[in-house]
């Protein structure tokens, strides 16, 4: 039997651990934030089995909740003996960029009972000191932003594994005439392509018609656009990935939608298929000019 992936989050206050469990979320972690200590054995008895697709559970604890530290050493013997070895992320970052940070968030520090903000975050390091130097990954938060902590955190929880991705990849055509999509990321217009539309044996088909799509590519044209904005697609798409994006839409528009945009987007759901990027596919608008013919 795999055993339960439990992750514990916890480190300095304004060191990141907010970023650290949405990272863990979007890989499909179970998370909870500011959970008690001596709540988490009972908690991890619940049924989670029942959901297949959960990798496991994350939980983000530090000094906000009471007796954080004197119930810490105690509370994960207790995790230890329900066979699950929870793995620890000490989040930590200097003095002067959690300063920083607190002037820009204008948010209380936990530790308030100290004269000044530096006097509490000095003293939450010195109390969280133990934690940290038990801890099975410490990450230093000092020079990252949102997108650079989420990466390495990613990259932990996969076991640097690059190669997988979490975001989520749409090829999308439609015509200009209807609107440009909402969501689109990236805009393409191939209205410098011959039109079907003007051959009277194409009108009433579409894009996914092999007779259209015959017509369009036999156009060098065609050819010349597709491996010039295939390679762009391949150089853009990891840095993508890498700043972790979760919704990439790749948008192709016609006059209509239902001609040229639904061929070439064909053409490049299939590149990015094959190269196992596992692409969805929709023709937004590939039968409404039908209605107008």
């Amino acid at each position: 039997m795999e055993q339960q992936r439990v992750y514990i989050i916890t480190g300095l206050s304004g060191s990141g651990k907010s970023t650290a469990i949405q990272a863990f979320e979007d890989a499909s972690f179970y998370c909870v934030d500011n959970m008690p200590m001596e709540l988490i054995p009972k908690f991890l008895e619940l049924p989670f089995k029942e959901t297949p697709k959960l990798k496991g559970t994350a939980f983000v604890m530090d000094m906000r909740s009471k007796n954080f530290i004197e119930n810490y050493g105690s509370g994960i013997s207790a995790i230890e003996d329900l066979g699950i070895s929870p793995q620890i992320i000490f989040l930590d970052a200097n003095v002067d960029t959690l300063l920083k940070r607190y002037s820009q968030t204008r948010r209380h520090h936990p530790v308030n009972h100290e004269k000044s903000l530096m006097d509490s975050i000095k003293s939450e390091k010195k109390s969280m000191q133990s934690i940290k130097q038990v801890a099975h990954h410490i990450i230093d938060t000092t020079t990252y932003n949102v997108h650079q902590l989420k990466s390495v955190v990613l990259d932990l929880i996969h076991d640097g594994k690059k190669t997988i991705s979490l975001m989520k990849l749409n090829i999308l055509s439609f015509g200009f005439k209807y609107g440009i999509p909402n969501d689109a990321d990236l805009v393409i217009d191939l209205r410098f392509l011959a039109n079907p539309f003007f051959v009277p044996e194409l009108k009433n088909l579409d894009g996914e018609s092999e007779a259209v799509k015959n017509f369009i590519m036999a156009n060098p044209e065609t050819k010349i656009f597709l491996d010039k904005y295939i390679s762009l697609l391949d150089y853009l798409i990891p840095l993508y990935k890498k700043e972790n994006k979760a919704y990439l839409t790749i948008a192709v528009g016609c006059t209509g939608g239902r001609h040229r945009s639904v061929a070439i987007a064909r053409s490049i759901f299939e590149h990015l298929n094959k190269k196992g990027l596992t692409p969805g596919i929709i023709h937004r608008d590939i039968d409404r000019d039908a209605k107008e013919i």
